[in-house]
């Protein structure tokens, strides 16, 4: 081998996130370097941890190029992830990199590295940038290290997609198309507006559409600030915040407060999340839209408490009535105005198709993406955590409102706190979908699941293992394997929504994917018990 293997760790852009990772970030590069060196290989770190920083994270684009102006074009590289990171911090030198690049994550709950690698994967997969990809819980295993040897030894990894078939494949039902094409062409036709609050989250390059794609959809997106909306906030009087707090409480919705507003959810937190709540109805009713994204993590995170109880209110069709500015119009008056969390596009366009086909269909609408977190066996079948600080709306929570809580944010990532909607999503079937890019296309992958109840042990153990202040959903994947479900996934979110029953999910499924596919988007359907054939 001529050059070494070159190992760099990209990171968080906040510096107590990169600081309370590090030292699990260190435990991993300690695993692979030792599996390098041990297939006979030299491998050394591409940049040094920073004393002043208390890191060694690549920690903003400027600092990811400095990296890799010093890292031979040639060099075999290797991507380690054990938390979550910024895509675009080290995208710039993908681009360029002439050499293998291999991404590789921890199995980890308490530590995102599995979340940080899918984003960045989809990342390059968006960007065109050839990659391989490994993950492990110790990386002592055979699937890591056999990958790894085949790496090292020049050969690109190829995992099982097996699960993953075209929807030409199959033969959809005939009332299928026909509504599918029917809502594509009134979407075409009349058109729909996607409310952005500040494009590009947390360097996810993988959420934002090209406008020239998404365009042909019949959406368009409005580019809206955060400034504006925070403006909003400021201008709406406290009598309309109390009395969406008060419409809350009288729902059962529990609130678990505290004196100190640094580790604590306060009255004042919540107090300002409502006034966002309205804020944001007021804004989107301005300018006609159809579904809107909060950034929230970067810039508003430093005026406001965080979006979180916004965005889950915006998902529910039983929310708080707000009116419009003087007229007592009541804004989105018996509807959810579909909420995607951290601006991701690709989720604010599936969430609209899903909210216009189960509307259609006669089921509750309600619809949320997650965070793919992590996941473990249990009782013979693979039950992963889906997981999201954002976004997830009551209704999807056993017990409703009533069985809703709203926890403090975690002040490592949300100074100014704010509460969640934590609740344990509810048993039943449900179809995910995943709209991504690749080759410049749009293209989804769209499958069926079951959420399931575990034991209230269990689920207390799998949130200490996560982030016990977001609401979580314990899904099983019909015909998928974990692996195989790493290997295809092009991002770090998920889309759910719920079906009365697995029939009724089959339909909805079915109507969906004849919907994407008249919008011009490239359809596959994952795994098993979709009904298609």
């Amino acid at each position: 081998m001529a050059d070494p293997v070159i190992l760099i760790a990209n990171g968080d852009l906040r510096l107590s996130a990169n600081q309370k990772c590090w030292p699990a970030q260190q435990a991993m590069e300690s695993r692979i370097m030792e599996a390098v060196r041990g297939l006979g290989c030299p491998i050394e770190r591409g940049h040094p941890y920073v004393e002043a920083k208390q890191h060694g994270f690549i920690d903003s684009q400027k600092y990811g190029m400095e990296v890799f102006r010093n890292i031979s074009p040639t060099a075999p590289l290797i991507v380690a992830e054990a938390v979550w990171q910024y895509s675009h911090h080290v995208l710039h030198g993908l681009y360029t990199h002439q050499g293998r690049i291999l991404t590789v994550a921890n199995w980890s709950g308490q530590w995102p590295g599995l979340v940080g690698m899918l984003n960045l994967n989809a990342s390059l997969t968006k960007a065109g940038i050839p990659y391989s990809t490994l993950w492990s819980e110790n990386f002592d295993d055979e699937f890591f290290l056999g990958g790894l040897k085949r790496w090292l030894a020049g050969e690109r990894l190829i995992h099982d997609t097996s699960h993953v078939k075209p929807l030409s494949a199959f033969r959809l039902p005939r009332e299928a198309e026909d509504a599918g094409r029917s809502m594509a062409a009134e979407l075409r036709r009349n058109k729909a507006i996607m409310g952005v609050f500040d494009e590009g989250c947390m360097g996810m390059y993988n959420a934002i559409i090209p406008d020239e794609l998404l365009h042909s959809t019949g959406v368009f997106k409005e580019r809206l600030s955060q400034s504006a909306l925070y403006a909003e906030m400021t201008m709406t009087h406290d009598d309309e915040a109390r009395a969406v707090r008060a419409w809350l409480d009288a729902k059962g919705m529990k609130f678990i407060t505290g004196p100190n507003p640094e580790t604590d959810l306060t009255d004042e937190q919540i107090h300002e999340q409502c006034k966002m709540y309205i804020a944001a109805l007021r804004i989107a009713d301005d300018f006609g839209c159809d579904t809107i994204g909060i950034q929230y993590q970067q810039g508003l995170k430093d005026l406001a408490p965080a979006s979180d109880l916004v965005e889950g209110l915006l998902n529910n069709v039983d929310r708080p009535p707000v009116t419009a500015r003087g007229d007592g119009r009541i804004l989105y008056e018996g509807k959810a105005l579909p909420h995607f969390n951290e601006v991701d596009e690709c989720c604010g366009l599936d969430a609209l198709v899903t909210n216009r086909v189960w509307t259609s269909l006669g089921y509750d609408p309600e619809t949320t993406l997650h965070d793919v977190r992590w996941g473990e066996p249990y009782n013979g079948e693979y039950a992963w955590v889906f997981l999201i600080s954002g976004s997830v709306p009551p209704q999807h929570n056993i017990g409703g409102y009533a069985g809703t809580t709203s926890e403090r944010q975690p002040p490592m990532y949300f100074k100014l706190g704010g509460g969640t909607v934590k609740g344990i999503s509810k048993p039943g079937e449900i179809v995910w979908s995943r709209i991504f890019i690749d080759a410049g296309v749009l293209r989804a992958d769209i499958g069926r699941a079951k959420a399931i109840e575990l034991p209230r042990e269990e689920t207390k153990r799998r949130w200490n293992l996560t982030t016990p202040q977001w609401p979580i959903m314990h899904a099983v994947c019909y015909g998928i394997t974990r692996d195989q479900f790493m290997a295809r996934h092009k991002s770090n979110h998920i889309q759910v929504a719920y079906a009365p029953d697995a029939r009724a999910a089959n339909k909805a499924l079915a109507v969906k994917a004849a919907m994407f596919r008249e919008m011009g988007i490239e359809v596959s359907v994952c795994g098993t018990n979709h009904g298609l054939d």
